[in-house]
């Protein structure tokens, strides 16, 4: 006989006689240490209302090798957390050329972060699980190129 699963495909697993918690809080709280914001201020929305993410063409650029260490953290995070993908593949966008203004939406992400480290996916015994997917397409919404944009969760 087996025993219990602790981790799974590198993600931490909890189980209890209720069902399974799947949460990477360690990953998340090292990953606000390494980019130094532990402890910053959280907030509690992941994006700012009535606010687009643009190219940016007069911004002034920063270096690209630190955001996309950024960006790539963030993406293992969305295994655990999906609310996460939409907003970090928006800002991957603009790994090419990225400006201070989409440094300044991925540190909204990561202070969301602080604000939720601990959560992560419930799966309850026994109950019964409707696999249930959402999703969402914006003819011509990109701002930059006019090109669709679509997320699924």
């Amino acid at each position: 006989m087996m025993g219990k699963i602790s981790f799974f495909l590198g993600l931490p697993i909890s189980q209890n006689p209720r069902g399974i918690f799947i949460n990477q809080s360690k990953y998340a709280l090292e990953s606000l240490k390494k980019y130094v914001f532990e402890s910053c201020d959280p907030v509690d929305t992941l994006m700012v209302e009535k606010s687009k993410l643009d190219e940016d063409k007069e911004g002034k650029s920063i270096d690209p090798s630190h955001y996309h260490g950024m960006i790539g953290t963030l993406l293992y995070l969305t295994a655990s957390r999906p609310d996460l993908q939409f907003k970090i593949c928006m800002c991957a966008r603009y790994q090419a050329r990225p400006t201070k203004k989409q440094v300044y939406a991925v540190k909204r992400i990561f202070r969301y972060l602080r604000e939720i480290v601990n959560r992560g996916l419930w799966y309850p015994k026994d109950s019964f699980v409707a696999l249930t997917a959402f999703a969402d397409a914006d003819h011509a919404g990109c701002q930059d190129t006019r090109r669709s944009t679509s997320g699924s969760v």
